[in-house]
């Protein structure tokens, strides 16, 4: 029976990884898939030796299988994989210093991994995504609309979709019904439109590695459709548990 841990966001925090991973090795029943949604990288050296440590599963760990994250797609973007954005991305959020230290931290061989990782995984009525069906860089939080999370989840065909763009841990639920969308055209006339929606459910898979001592993943049942949260703190404050 399958059973998932999902995560997102190492941002080279090894630290952080390893502790998640030990928390993984603690689940019952037994975690068969590991998916990690993005974000493995970030500017710092310390980058190359947490995609070696996925790249190289020990004895005993699921084999990771990784998709693209914003940072990742920063780096295809530096190299000429996929086309520049203006304003970049990265240099608007951290400045040229940053940029720079994504070209001169990341290898050549990385660089080439990067660039054959998936967009995203179909798995079952799953979609597992960094950012949302539509970019890497587009953030789904439990604030985004219900029209624009139904549209993103439907554009794949999909029931769940699995996101860790926000950082978050959300469980965000759109239940059988309809939806109502009523627009007001420039020359006053009114557009009404129905969605007819079937269950469907986006659910944020939290961040690793962006909080000192304290990392969040998500396990999920597809078999039986349980989402849980886990909550790992390491270094100076140990422990585990549920959020």
């Amino acid at each position: 029976m399958s059973h998932w841990a999902v995560l997102s966001g190492i941002e080279a925090n090894l630290t952080a990884y390893e502790a998640v991973l030990e928390d993984i090795k603690r689940q019952v029943p037994k975690v068969t898939e590991l998916y990690i949604l993005g974000d493995v990288i970030n500017a710092s050296a310390a980058s190359e030796k947490v995609v070696q440590r996925i790249r190289n599963p020990r004895i005993g760990e699921p084999v990771p299988q990784v998709c693209k994250g914003w940072w990742e797609e920063q780096v295809l973007m530096l190299h000429g994989f996929v086309p520049d954005l203006e304003p970049n991305p990265l240099i608007e959020k951290y400045g040229v210093a940053a940029a720079k230290s994504l070209w001169d931290n990341i290898s050549k061989e990385t660089v080439s991994w990067i660039s054959n990782l998936h967009f995203a995984f179909m798995e079952f009525d799953c979609l597992l995504v960094h950012g949302s069906s539509l970019s890497v860089l587009e953030v789904l939080t439990p604030e985004s609309s219900p029209l624009l999370l139904l549209d993103r989840i439907a554009r794949s065909n999909a029931n769940r979709l699995f996101c860790g763009r926000s950082g978050q841990t959300f469980r965000y639920q759109i239940k059988d019904g309809s939806l109502n969308s009523h627009v007001l055209t420039l020359d006053g006339e009114e557009v009404s439109q129905t969605f007819n929606t079937s269950d469907r459910l986006a659910i944020g898979v939290g961040n690793v590695g962006g909080t000192p001592n304290m990392a969040t993943y998500t396990i999920y049942s597809p078999n039986t459709d349980i989402v849980k949260f886990r909550t790992v703190r390491y270094g100076k404050s140990k422990g585990f548990g549920k959020s």
